[in-house]
């Protein structure tokens, strides 16, 4: 039987890219209501109206770096539909590829909140029931570079080894409480949903949002703890701790940079208009 069968899901970020993927699968599987959260209400209609063939679906707009808007949201889908068994933390942003040294306080302010901290004040709304009640499902969406420092994403990488290291600490509390409670953080390569349009991989392709999405599911079902997804290599974050371990920093740098192209990836970047 599926993790997912009879379950409430909440996805922030489940009006589009692979929220969205993720949310018909969860119906799929048999989730009893899938919960959007996204700030774009039009995106959250649209939303509705094609997966409310599968099952319950509520969809709200929710800023999730805005505390007040979070806590006030949730306590609406407590009255509607129950307290949540399983929460996606999807929501992300990344504002541009400038150095940081002309990136704005805005940049700032806006990539740490979405992407640190909203998972962080969301998490906490659901955490404290499903320690309660010993039975819950937490996954966080990071990403790949949150483990290895990558240029032109100097902000966006800072949120998301905030988003790691916060995530995998919860993750221990939880061990160590002997808690029934998972947490499975993800941590993909770029992902071709138009967050990232003008990246270009100079030997790793990009990955699809329905592969993705699909091996995030899985993830989820079998309790894994850490998932980081690039193509070709089957254990990639344990490649690159060992790469940085063994390796003279100048000569990482050389390998990530002039023959893996990852130093560069960033260079013609757009993001989505």
């Amino acid at each position: 039987m599926s993790t997912f069968k009879g379950k409430k899901v909440l996805i922030t970020g489940g009006a589009s890219g692979i929220g969205k993927i993720m949310g018909e699968q969860a119906l799929n599987k048999g989730a009893e209501v899938l919960v959007i959260w996204d700030i774009n209400q039009n995106n959250i209609d649209t939303t509705i109206e094609e997966l409310s063939k599968l099952g319950h679906v509520r969809g709200f707009r929710v800023d999730v770096s805005n505390y007040e808007m979070v806590t006030s949201s949730y306590a609406k889908v407590k009255a509607k539909v129950g307290e949540i068994d399983i929460l996606i933390n999807c929501a992300g942003i990344i504002t541009s590829n400038k150095t940081f040294d002309v990136c704005t306080s805005d940049e700032i302010d806006r990539t740490m909140k979405v992407n640190a901290i909203a998972p962080m004040y969301v998490a906490r709304q659901v955490l404290p029931e499903m320690i309660a009640r010993n039975s819950g499902h937490i996954c966080n969406i990071a990403s790949a570079g949150g483990m290895l420092a990558n240029p032109k994403m100097s902000i966006y990488a800072a949120s998301k080894w905030a988003a790691i290291g916060w995530s995998d600490s919860v993750r221990i509390e939880l061990q160590e409480m002997k808690s029934k409670v998972r947490i499975t953080t993800i941590a993909p390569y770029y992902i071709t949903t138009g967050m990232f349009d003008g990246v270009e991989s100079k030997v790793f392709p990009l990955l699809k949002p329905k592969n993705v999405a699909n091996k995030i599911i899985k993830a989820i079902e079998s309790n894994k703890d850490f998932k980081m997804f690039m193509p070709w290599i089957p254990c990639p974050h344990h490649f690159i701790r060992l790469m940085q371990g063994i390796l003279p920093m100048r000569f990482f740098d050389w390998l990530m940079g002039n023959v893996l192209g990852i130093y560069h990836t960033m260079d013609n970047f757009t993001g989505r208009k």
